[in-house]
Order: structure tokens, then C-alpha cells, then sequence
């Protein structure tokens, strides 16, 4: 099969950049011909897969992702493909992974009326109901039991459409970690500014506003002055971190943050951290949650997060019940802080939980998928 995959944008370190790359590389390694539509490519080119370039052409988002399915649409025409999976919402999809949250329900909680005028409400809206209305042949690989609520809370999408994945991290990264007591993790402690009596607190995921990460400077300077003199806050994510490092400056603590647009290192990092931050102000899964459980890192997040019931079920850290205020997440991290030996049982049970749960299989799954392989068994 030649399978097409669209995406508007590719960096190596994005959440939903990672799932397209293990999916994609899945389902090259069942014999199929990858081809990668994208606005721009950040990173080495993966070995086999035709790369194409789509002109990025208008005047604001909503109208660039307009021509950027219109543009596939000819291309396509001209050269045909078997298969289209999108990680953006687009018409023309045989299979759309929802990397993102129902912008229907996020506007109807949002927004007020006179935003729902807008051209970019309509354009948003037009290309959300091109994959979920009930007239539309898309099926849709989702994430939580949440989306598929309100998806089909505001559109009706058939079940026999909705197909739930696992979650699903790069077995390979995870499977030789170094220890968090290692020359090299302490050493990577260190270069952070870290010291043993240190509070390294870790933040990975691009947007910073999406993410949140005014709420964690906020709740860091919030924290009594003999914990906040101890604490370094490590920030990786594709952004633009000057309004937020000019935050830190007017909180009082910019001494204790590190901004890193990417690190190839992030496993590492995770072991060498204390508590992850994610208390995002919207969230479909969170990969990264995933990722620290493996790394039997504890986490603090906001219950909008897809992933959030993870760490839940596994009492590796804490979900912040919705709404959340900046005054739950200053508390909460004041709590955890204040109580090391409450971070020593989140790391365990972090540690436990992966040693009893398979968080490997996404990519795996979304590919037989894609595949339609079910089918095929069942004929």
C-alpha cells in the first residue's frame, strides 16, 4: 500500500510529531510506501519516506490549513495514494488521529457568541465536521473515552467509526534506562544547576501556552522561600520563550529557570528530575505523561489532560480536579515538596506500574489499523 500521512508541521519533539513518526515508521515496516505531506520539516529526512513540501499559502492559520487541503487534494489527483491519515483536521481522510481536543466543545465552554462569527470559528469548524459528522467517511483513532464523548456529543459519530487506541511510547527509548543514582544522571544534574538538596522540576511540551507554563512560574514562586531557593525548573519545548522568561523575571525567579527549545536527552532528564509539571489549560492525551511513568518520573496535572487518569491508576503524582485554579496547583506543589517522602512513593509506584502495564502498543495498533489487518483476519 502507499499510505499518505498530513501533518502541517514536523519537529522531532512535539507529542503528536512522535505518535506520526512511530506510526508512520509501524506501518513502513509492514512493507507499505510512506508519503509525508507537511508544511515544513524539521530534522533529518527518515530513509524511504517521499517527503512533500506543501506551499504554505495565506494570510492566517485557518486559511493556510485551508489551501494546505486543497493543495494535497490536486497532488493527490496526480498522484494517487491508498490511504490518508491525517493529524490535523482536514476533508479528504480515510483515517484522522485525534491528537487534539474537540474544538466544538473548547469553544463552547471558551468562547462567547460574537467569536463564533469569526472566519476562523467557521474555517475551524468546517474542517472539524469534515471528519466527524455523521455524513463523513473518516474513521477516527482517538486517544480517551473523553473525546469520544464530546465528539460525539456535538456531532453524532458513529461508533463503528471510532477506534480507541493505547497509549504508546518508543519501547527502544525505554528499554536501558541508566540509573538515577549514575555518574552521568547526576552529572546531567549538575550542569542544570542542581545540587543533591536541589528540587529539579521538569516541563516538556511545545506551546507553552497551551501547556501552561505560566502556571507552573507562578506556583514556583509561590512556594515558601526556604523551597523555592531549592528548586531549579527545567522547560523543553518548541516555543518562544521570551514572555515567559520576562515572567520569571517579574516573579522573582529567573535564576531558577532553564529554557531548551529541544533536547535529544529527554529520557534522561526525566530520571534526573523530581516531580514533572504539566498543568495544561488543555490536553487530548499528553504523551509526556506516559513518558515519565516510564521513567518513574511523579507528575502534577491538570485533569484536562487525556493521559491524566495514568497517573491516577498508577499513584505515581497528582490530577487536579477541573477547574483548577492557581491556587490548587501553588498548593499542590507546596504539598509535594514539603513531603519528600510522598515524591520517593510516586517514584515507586511509577516504577510498579510499568512493570505490570503494557504503554507500548499505539503505534502498533494505529498502523493494523490503517491497515484495516482486523478486517482481512476476520475474512
Amino acid at each position: 500500500m502507499k499510505i499518505a500521512f498530513c501533518l502541517h508541521d514536523y519537529f522531532p519533539y512535539g507529542g503528536m510529531q512522535r505518535d506520526f513518526m512511530r506510526i508512520a515508521r509501524a506501518s513502513q515496516d509492514k512493507g507499505n510506501d510512506i508519503r509525508v505531506y507537511t508544511f515544513s520539516w524539521e530534522g533529518e529526512p527518515v530513509p524511504g519516506f517521499e517527503l512533500v513540501i506543501v506551499p504554505r499559502i495565506g494570510l492566517s492559520n485557518h486559511s493556510s490549513n485551508e489551501n494546505f487541503s486543497k493543495w494535497v487534494r490536486k497532488h493527490r489527483e496526480k498522484y494517487p495514494v491508498d490511504v490518508v491519515v491525517g493529524f490535523n483536521k482536514m476533508p479528504g481522510l480515510d483515517y484522522y488521529f485525534a491528537a487534539d481536543v474537540c474544538y466544538a466543545e473548547k469553544t463552547s465552554q471558551e468562547k462567547g457568541f460574537f467569536y463564533k462569527l469569526t472566519p476562523r470559528y467557521r474555517s475551524y469548524m468546517r474542517a472539524e465536521r469534515a471528519v466527524m459528522a455523521p455524513t463523513a467517511k473518516t474513521h477516527l483513532l482517538l486517544l480517551t473515552e473523553k473525546q469520544k464523548a464530546d465528539f460525539q456529543s456535538h456531532y453524532h459519530t458513529q461508533d463503528s467509526r471510532i477506534h480507541m487506541l493505547p497509549p504508546g511510547i518508543d519501547a527502544d527509548r525505554f528499554q536501558h534506562l541508566p540509573a538515577r543514582s549514575s555518574a552521568g544522571i547526576q552529572q546531567l544534574r549538575a550542569e542544570l544547576g542542581a545540587t543533591p538538596e536541589s528540587f529539579l522540576l521538569l516541563q516538556v511540551g511545545s506551546d507553552f501556552k497551551r501547556k501552561g507554563v505560566d502556571r507552573s512560574l507562578n506556583a514556583i514562586a509561590a512556594l515558601p522561600e526556604n523551597i523555592r531557593s531549592r528548586c531549579i525548573f527545567v522547560v523543553v519545548g518548541e516555543d518562544k520563550p521570551e514572555p515567559y522568561q520576562r515572567l520569571a523575571s517579574r516573579l522573582g525567579i529567573s535564576d531558577r529557570v532553564r529554557f531548551f527549545s529541544g533536547r535529544e536527552d529527554i529520557n534522561d532528564l526525566m530520571i534526573a528530575a523530581d516531580l514533572l509539571l504539566h498543568p495544561a489549560y488543555q490536553e487530548a492525551g499528553g504523551i509526556v505523561i506516559i513518558e515519565a511513568i516510564a521513567c518513574g518520573l511523579p507528575a502534577i496535572v491538570s485533569g484536562t489532560c487525556g493521559y491524566a487518569f495514568y497517573v491516577t491508576h498508577s499513584g505515581c503524582g497528582l490530577v487536579l480536579a477541573e477547574p483548577v485554579t492557581q491556587t490548587d496547583i501553588n498548593e499542590a506543589l507546596a504539598e509535594a515538596l514539603l513531603d519528600e517522602k510522598r515524591i520517593t512513593y510516586w517514584q515507586n509506584s511509577a516504577k510498579n506500574y510499568l512493570q505490570q502495564n503494557n504503554l507500548y502498543q499505539l503505534a502498533e495498533r494505529a498502523s493494523a489499523i490503517i491497515m484495516n489487518e482486523d478486517a482481512r483476519a476476520d475474512s
